[in-house]
């Protein structure tokens, strides 16, 4: 894991975990936040009819995956639970197409645009799928090197360090 993974993704798992444990500890506010979208949503997704019931979930959820990805286990996996969660909260909790006042509006969009910037540091956490691989490539790599033999036989023919340097990056190892 790279130094900036170790300070952000606890910096971005505990945001989480902060915001789902007060909307466990008081879910009616947001649940009567949530319930104009939530009506919209049953009518092209089947889901429970108790509003509160849904952001109580939502927020384990948030609590669960958030302490997953700020302990660093399985953090692609906490990171797409996390993002397929700031979703719905999103969209229910800022519609600032909606909203009538321009100062409203504009704070809602603002609250709008900082979820989506979440979302987008979320996925780009889910999409480091080739973290381990390279560690443990350029690991290897560097065993090889401090060994003392020549991986590659070509070293040492016409060509000399620069064609084997090239030729190295072409054979997968």
């Amino acid at each position: 894991m790279t130094p900036l993974q170790l300070l952000s993704r606890p910096m971005i798992g505990a945001f989480f975990v902060n915001a789902g444990v007060g909307t466990l500890s008081n879910p009616e506010p947001p649940a009567g936040m949530a319930a104009p979208f939530l009506d919209k949503l049953r009518e092209k997704v089947p889901l429970p009819g108790d509003d509160v019931t849904l952001v109580r979930v939502n927020a384990a959820v948030q609590v669960v995956a958030g302490a997953l990805l700020t302990t660093g286990r399985a953090p692609r996996t906490a990171a797409l639970a996390l993002a397929a969660s700031l979703l719905p909260t999103t969209l229910a909790g800022h519609p600032f197409r909606e909203q009538e006042d321009p100062g409203q509006r504009a704070a809602q969009r603002i609250q709008f645009g900082k979820n989506a910037a979440i979302m987008g540091g979320l996925l780009a956490v889910v999409s480091d799928a080739n973290h381990q691989t390279r560690a443990h490539m350029l690991r290897s790599r560097a065993k090889r090197r401090k060994g003392g033999h020549c991986p590659l036989p070509v070293r040492h023919a016409a060509g000399g360090r620069k064609k084997a340097d090239a030729l190295r990056g072409a054979f997968p190892k």
